[in-house]
């Protein structure tokens, strides 16, 4: 692993369509649909298009979470195969032209609304229904604070760490090491944060605990990446204590179902239309 690399940039980039590793066959450096397919509609208001990946969790766990507390979010979860490549699809690129997921149609409004991006969907539908948002201006802003930065940390830790540690055809000991270091100051940041507060913004569960769960209690609870050992994730105890109470929550544990498709079959709920679906 600490071989010198033979690679030589060129002077101009090219796209090799055998490079790319794992994620080949569906990384392409352009944007639009590779073919024509509609998304199906359901009969609530709220149409997510997503996977039960920590990006897609983050958005079932608040609808879960919504309907907990008895608000009018009742919604259809269609899966979006990415491994598939069903991100590409031209229905669902007219509501995320980036073709990630998750993605949100609201077709209670005329017309209807598209949302893509996580942050952005949780910060919809927590003004939409006016929940797991903070109404007074200061923690609203640590609130945002704590969510946005989620959103620019985990690009280091999944297509980073994740990518590097365990998914390109080659240990590289210089990337691993790098977005190592990055991924334990991050947990490092959130475990100082914790060691005074129950939640990240103080006592009260929001949106950016939703965000941040979604990734760093899966990296600390669930071994993502096969990872927990090599970078000590139990020594981050506040972490540890902050992540395992969420886990606990009945809406999240409904919401880390939807549109699973691998693990246990009870666990797998790829589509999802009513509550009775994960019942």
């Amino acid at each position: 692993m600490t071989e010198q690399s033979s690679y030589t940039p060129p002077k101009v980039w090219t796209w090799d369509k055998e490079s790319g590793g794992r994620f080949a066959n569906i990384n392409r450096p352009i944007a639009g649909p590779t073919h024509d397919k509609e998304l199906p509609r359901g009969k609530h208001p709220l149409q997510l298009h997503s996977l039960a990946t920590p990006n897609g969790v983050k958005v079932t766990v608040l609808l879960e979470e919504l309907l907990a507390i008895g608000k009018p979010a009742e919604y259809d979860a269609y899966t979006i195969n990415i491994g598939d490549g069903d991100q590409f699809g031209s229905g669902f690129v007219e509501i995320n032209p980036n073709s990630k997921i998750p993605a949100l149609l609201d077709v209670s409004t005329s017309p209807p609304t598209r949302v893509f991006e996580s942050g952005a969907i949780l910060l919809y539908l927590a003004e939409k229904f006016d929940a797991f948002l903070p109404s007074d201006p200061s923690q609203r802003a640590e609130c945002f604070s704590w969510l946005f930065w989620q959103m620019g940390s985990a690009p280091y830790l999944g297509g980073g760490f994740g990518h590097f540690y365990a998914y390109a055809p080659e240990k590289w000991e210089y990337p691993i090491n790098r977005y190592a270091m990055e991924v334990k100051r991050q947990l490092d940041v959130l475990d100082r944060n914790l060691s005074s507060r129950q939640y990240l913004c103080g006592d009260e569960y929001n949106i950016s605990d939703m965000a941040n769960f979604a990734w760093y209690g899966a990296l600390v609870l669930s071994n993502i990446y096969e990872a927990q050992e090599f970078l000590d994730v139990t020594s981050y105890t506040n972490v540890f204590r902050w992540a395992s109470e969420i886990r606990e929550r009945p809406a999240v544990k409904r919401g880390q179902r939807v549109n699973k498709v691998w693990g246990p079959e009870e666990e797998r709920v790829p589509e999802r239309h009513s509550a009775s679906d994960l019942d």
